[in-house]
């Protein structure tokens, strides 16, 4: 008796730690490597700091002069909203571009989701990135086909990514965008 409580404690306590990993694990693929000025670090800190910003949205950004475009991918259209609404409050910002596209609805979508999600971070060789503040590893789905963004490592991690997303139940195609580090 005493094993199967503690082996249903254990079970629930590792359901919760996935699924708060999925949930929460945050961090945007921003297009700026190594910000410049004081416009690209405020603008990044910000899409940074968006609270429901997760691995499966792409946000991205050019500063000219004082206009800031926004590009990407979204789950939520409140992020799309949010992303704009902080960067407008940043000193020095005249305008912003609101390119943001807000991904359609799906269930069948959302499980591929977390299937790619599962079977990229759950790979040995790439689980170390789920355990960073942000995972670098974007994972954009839209109507069955995967697109990986972000940044790794090094080229076998990268390749490795895209082998791992490509074996994913019910996805038709996967572009791999990652980027390896410098």
């Amino acid at each position: 008796m005493k094993g199967k409580l503690l082996l249903l404690s254990l079970t629930g306590v590792l359901i919760l730690i996935v699924g708060s990993t999925v949930s929460f694990a945050a961090g945007p693929a921003i297009v700026v490597t190594k910000p410049n000025t004081y416009l690209e670090r405020e603008v990044r800190h910000e899409l940074l700091m968006l609270p429901y910003y997760s691995v499966f949205d792409n946000l991205a950004f050019r500063v000219n002069g004082g206009t800031v475009i926004l590009t990407g991918e979204v789950t939520r259209p409140t992020l799309k909203d949010d992303a704009e609404r902080v960067v407008k409050r940043i000193e020095g910002v005249e305008r912003v571009d609101n390119q943001i596209r807000v991904l359609p609805l799906s269930p069948f979508d959302d499980g591929i989701r977390i299937a790619a999600f599962r079977t990229i971070y759950g790979t040995p060789a790439l689980n170390r990135y789920a355990h960073q503040a942000i995972p670098p590893i974007h994972i954009i789905v839209e109507n069955g086909n995967i697109t990986l963004e972000g940044v790794v490592a090094n080229e076998r991690d990268r390749n490795l990514a895209y082998m791992r997303a490509s074996q994913v139940p019910g996805s038709f195609s996967v572009t791999n965008h990652l980027r390896v580090e410098k």
